[in-house]
């Protein structure tokens, strides 16, 4: 994981000089987890594209402007769940996140590496992520968080502004979800190919 005393020090270079190139190495680093957060919240490649230019740019603003970010990473990452929040405001099809449901135990996180290591082993890459494509977005954010960019519950929390504990069952409710969804789909697809055979 990257060592959040670079990111420090590129933070001061960006405050205390307006550095373009610290901001470039910024992006470098980052460039490829943002998209990835943005691009399985939207429709197509290139608005996942157009949508990360646009939070690099609005975080570039942003640090320019602020005296005090304690977290690059939870910055960047809210920067571009607004951004995706504002395309789909503007496009008047914003999704409504379904509310958490109340009275879930603080789950452990090895329950839901279990069941996403599960899900890796049984199925194929390319149907994990059609069906992580298709979790409602609370869920997917979580599960591309922790499993791609292999950020921490508390790095989690700290980016959507919930507890730790919070995030752990939604962690673990989300791993459950898209087994469920790829388990349905490889029964369904295997019930096709069986009938085609008779």
């Amino acid at each position: 994981m990257r060592s959040r005393l670079k990111d420090k020090f590129l933070l001061f270079r960006i405050r205390a000089k307006k550095d373009p190139d610290a901001f470039g190495e910024i992006y470098d680093e980052y460039v490829k987890r943002i998209y990835r957060f943005i691009y399985f919240k939207v429709p197509s490649a290139e608005q996942a594209e157009d949508l990360t230019s646009e939070a690099f740019l609005k975080a570039w603003h942003y640090l320019k402007e602020k005296k005090e970010v304690s977290n690059l990473q939870a910055l960047l990452y809210s920067v571009a769940r607004t951004v995706v929040i504002d395309y789909y405001r503007a496009t008047a099809g914003e999704r409504g996140n379904v509310s958490l449901e109340d009275g879930a135990a603080n789950m452990a996180d090895a329950a839901s590496d279990r069941l996403l290591r599960e899900v890796e082993t049984k199925f194929d890459t390319t149907l994990v992520l059609e069906k992580l494509r298709g979790l409602k977005d609370e869920y997917r954010e979580i599960v591309i968080m922790k499993f791609l960019d292999e950020m921490t519950t508390h790095e989690i929390a700290t980016v959507l502004g919930k507890s730790a504990s919070n995030v752990r069952v939604i962690l673990h409710r989300a791993t459950k979800a898209l087994s469920d969804a790829t388990t349905h789909a490889q029964a369904r697809d295997q019930g096709h190919i069986e009938e085609h055979q008779e």
